[in-house]
């Protein structure tokens, strides 16, 4: 299997492991609330990887590099979380799931190259399969937490752009550069959380601990290693839409295991969404091979 179809696999794999996650996330910030559940998620990624460090002493530019994902990747999550919060799910899915047109247009920005306009035709086509599957009552007027949606997809676009531009090519271990994000991550939420971690942590029981470690574990340090792999030998594009995939998984598990129903218009929408990402990834491959990275990428 060629690494173009590895990378597909597993970034499936993180879309699916992303998409069963939303109960787990949603039981553990009313227990312990946002703040306190996105430290624990990063302090448990960072002990598990703070040994790669020990083994190898990252450079300067590769600190430097995998601090600023650091932050935008926890930037993130602190938008997702709180606009999750003051928004209905369908606003929340809409607005999120730009971040399939967005990466395209920021990486063309970057790299001063467009993929073909079929790659836009497939992502729209994929985007509107997501508008189906998280109509729900329908949209709501805009909000606050609408607001803070739109920033999150451009900000999630934005990491996944940086992810590509700033590390294809150069000589950084993938699993060095994600080490320094989620130890970044740990520090801010960290201190964001404040005096409340301790006492919050302390009140967790056994079950809940068990899902920070699936955050932490699947959601974190599986999810960010296999995304930055990916990205370093496909593209942004690529894996943005790859990833859109998420809210199908979410679906699927849910009529799987919670026994919810599958309407019409959520099988359409994952009928579109899959049909866009199947069609995206022909034509990225395509125009991927017409232009190759001179340089090969390290591990």
């Amino acid at each position: 299997m060629s690494t173009t179809r590895v990378g597909d696999v597993l970034l499936l794999a993180v879309a699916v492991v992303w998409g069963s996650s939303y109960l787990t996330a949603k039981t553990l910030v009313v227990a312990g609330g946002v703040l306190v559940v996105l430290a624990l998620r990063f302090l448990v990624s960072a002990v598990a990887m703070l040994p790669l460090l020990v083994r190898r002493r990252p450079s300067r530019s590769e600190t430097g590099i995998g601090v600023l994902l650091g932050v935008t990747q926890a930037s993130v999550l602190v938008l997702e979380t709180y606009g999750v919060s003051l928004t209905s799910a369908t606003n929340a899915g809409v607005l999120i799931s730009l971040t399939i047109l967005l990466t395209p247009i920021l990486e063309g920005f970057a790299a001063r190259r467009w993929l073909p306009a079929g790659f836009f035709g497939a992502a729209g086509v994929a985007f509107a399969g997501v508008v189906l599957l998280v109509a729900g009552p329908g949209l709501r007027p805009p909000s606050l937490g609408d607001a803070l949606m739109l920033a999150a997809a451009v900000v999630r676009a934005t990491h996944v752009t940086l992810s590509a531009h700033l590390t294809r090519g150069r000589a950084f271990q993938t699993t060095t550069l994600t080490t320094l994000q989620t130890l970044t991550g740990a520090v801010v939420f960290t201190a964001a959380a404040g005096s409340s971690l301790p006492a919050a942590a302390a009140g967790l029981h056994p079950g809940q601990w068990l899902g920070v470690l699936y955050l932490a574990l699947g959601c974190s340090v599986f999810a960010f290693v296999v995304q930055l792999w990916a990205i370093r030998r496909t593209s942004a594009a690529r894996a943005s839409l790859l990833l859109g995939t998420e809210p199908v998984w979410a679906v699927l598990i849910g009529v799987l295991l919670a026994g919810e129903q599958l309407t019409v218009a959520a099988a359409a929408g994952i009928v579109l969404v899959l049909a866009g990402t199947y069609l995206g990834q022909r034509v990225e491959t395509r125009s991927r091979r017409a232009h190759p990275s001179p340089v090969p990428i390290p591990a």
